[in-house]
Parts: structure tokens; sequence; C-alpha cells
């Protein structure tokens, strides 16, 4: 769902440019325009992470070495866990940016909003979507529009008849319980073990309209127990990596002589664009 980069070391530098537009040819033969355009840069820094486990029972080691045999699935299946939770991280935590990666770029609360209805906080509802979709689009960011959400939150939008409706949406949700796409949004559902609670990443600082769900100063602040979901476009996040995840199985002879299941990567990201990112918060 993101841009993937790989390089070596354990850290590199993405630049950024801004946005531009032609100027009108008023000439015959005139000179070339030479159009400044602003330059910026996002620092990303991986770190290693790491899986293992003991197997001591024979009649498995024959089958051990095998891509699908269940102690290979469990290792890719936690390390994507762990992948999930870097990115959701760089989606919505701090970005380094400047020439050494030494200045903090956290989302702006103009970039989060809140799910509401009838004065006060909801579950995840057409509102809210509309609004993202809104602050996506009038930011004029193109790109693949994806967003996360919890179990929790399908479930609240699976109350919407907009959404469940064959005559507002071409895909039927409640045939197979799951949402495919909506508002020009792919939806992915992520586990709520995953998806940090909205409070994680502002910390009563996002106050917020109980009317529009937008940003208020005056308004009402971000409870600690609130939901997250996540609206963004595909490549307004980078997930760094060295190389793939690597794995390995070694006899251990401090270990009776088990053999240990081992995987490992080098895994990192960053967000590229806060205005291809918006947080949605909910009850």
């Amino acid at each position: 769902m993101v841009r993937k980069e790989t390089f070596k070391g354990n850290a590199e530098y993405f630049d950024r440019l801004g946005t531009a537009e032609a100027i009108e040819k008023t000439a015959r033969n005139s000179d070339t325009p030479n159009l400044d355009i602003d330059h910026s840069r996002r620092m990303l820094i991986t770190k290693k992470y790491e899986w293992a486990t003991l197997v001591d029972k024979w009649d498995k080691l024959e089958n051990i070495h095998n891509p699908e045999s269940e102690y290979a699935i469990a290792a890719r299946n936690a390390m994507g866990r762990k992948m999930d939770s870097i990115i959701i991280d760089s989606l919505l935590g701090v970005a380094r940016s400047g020439e050494s990666g030494g200045s903090s770029v956290i989302l702006p609360n103009t970039q989060k909003l809140a799910a509401v209805s009838a004065g006060s906080l909801s579950g995840l509802n057409i509102q809210a979507l509309r609004k993202a979709k809104f602050l996506l689009d009038d930011k004029d960011v193109v790109g693949k529009r994806y967003i996360a959400i919890t179990p929790a939150n399908l479930e609240a939008l699976l109350t919407q008849v907009e959404v469940t409706s064959a005559d507002y949406n071409s895909v039927k949700a409640l045939v197979n319980g799951e949402l495919n796409t909506f508002l020009g949004f792919e939806f992915k559902v992520v586990s709520s073990s995953i998806m940090p609670l909205a409070a994680a990443y502002n910390a009563s600082v996002f106050k917020y309209s109980t009317t529009t769900g937008l940003y208020n100063s005056g308004g009402t602040a971000v409870g600690a127990t609130n939901i997250s979901a996540i609206a963004f476009i595909g490549d307004g996040v980078i997930c760094g990596m060295h190389e793939s995840m690597s794995g390995r199985v070694d006899e251990r002879n401090d270990k009776s002589y088990s053999a240990q299941v081992y995987a490992s990567m080098d895994l990192g990201g960053v967000r590229m664009e806060e205005e291809k990112v918006v947080q949605i918060v909910t009850a």
C-alpha cells in the first residue's frame, strides 16, 4: 500500500519537491524561464527486528525448511505485523526533516478530524469519510487512496445505509461482511492490537468540533481510549528496507540440540508529505 525503497546503511535521505505552476509564454523566442521550486529532505532510519523460536519435536524437523511450514508462516506473520506497526507509526508520528534529519515534523491538527454524530464522538461514519476525502481533495494531492481501519471501525461502517445499500455503493458490503472500496478509498482492516489509540499521537493536543469533526482549538479533546483510522495516499509514506526478510534454521547445542528457527529484517519508515495523511479519531 505504500512506497517501498531498498538501500544500504541504517539511514537514507529522500528529496521532496514543492508544488509548481506553469507561466504564460508571452513572446516568440523568449528566454526559457527558470522557476524556483522548493526542495526539502526527509530522513529514514532503519532498525533491526528479529523473531526466533525453538523446536524440539523431532517429527517436525524434516518439514521445518519448507517455506509453507507453520514456522515459516509464523515468522512471516510476525514480521508482517511489525512492518504494519512501523508504517502506521510513520503515518501518524514524527518525521525527521532537514539536511541531517535534525528537525521534527508532526502531523498537523489540520490533517486530523473526528467522527461525530448528534453532537458527540461516534464510530466511523460517512460524514467522517467525506471530511477525509475533502481534506485530501482540498490539498490537490493525487495517487491511490487507502484507509486503514480497525474491526470496530468496520463494524460501525456496516451500520451505515450508504455503505451497505446498492443504491449508494456498488460494492455489496454485507455479502461477506467486509468493505472493499467507497468514496474513492480502498479499505484495509488492521488489528486493534496494531492500530494505536488516538491519544498515542495527540495527547489532548487535538481538539475537535462536535458538529463538523474538524479541528477546533476550543473544542473537545481527544480521549485516552479513542480509536484511530487513517486515510492516506500510498506514496505519502516510505517503507525502507535493507533487503527482504532473511531467515535460517540452526541447531542449538545449548538447548539439547533443538532446532532454532530465526528471522530478521532491517526496516524503517518516514512520512513524506503531511498533506497525504488524514487521521480520523473515532469512538
